[in-house]
């Protein structure tokens, strides 16, 4: 029996696969449990429908993303530390410190966005890359001051 995946099944399938599986697994486990659909022509007609749906969101979203990281790379952020001796900073910017400001600015950036690869702990400029959506990247300018 064909069926369409309607939820990601670990180790069988992702959502929106059609496969090929024995008539008593489908009825009585993938169907039963709404983990998939039977594979009838108006089933497919509206996955690829969804699917069609689905890339144009993605392709909005990833417009808007391309958007931001203009405004974003235009953008330099300042943060005032203090210094020990010799110009020493205590302590380093945090990816969390960086999105508060970058919120105050009315930008919405999960943490986990940001990717910072070496601690921001010393005084000048540093840049950080934050991924706003797949293949999208803004390299985001640190400005580190006493």
């Amino acid at each position: 029996m064909k069926v369409i995946f309607i939820k990601d099944l670990k180790k069988q399938a992702k959502k929106g696969q059609i496969k090929e599986v024995k008539d008593g697994y489908a009825e009585n486990y993938l169907i039963k449990n709404n983990y998939a659909i039977k594979a009838t022509e108006e089933n497919i007609r509206k996955l690829q429908q969804e699917n069609k749906k689905a890339e144009k969101r993605q392709e909005q979203e990833k417009i808007k993303a391309k958007e931001e990281k203009e405004k974003l790379e235009k953008l330099e952020i300042e943060f005032k530390v203090n210094t020990g001796n010799d110009d020493k900073v205590f302590g380093s910017i945090s990816a969390k410190q960086i999105k508060e400001e970058l919120l105050k600015r009315g930008y919405k950036i999960d943490k986990n966005q940001i990717e910072i690869d070496s601690p921001i702990s010393s005084l000048g400029f540093h840049y950080i890359q934050i991924n706003l959506y797949q293949d999208v990247f803004a390299k985001l300018k640190i400005h580190v001051i006493k």
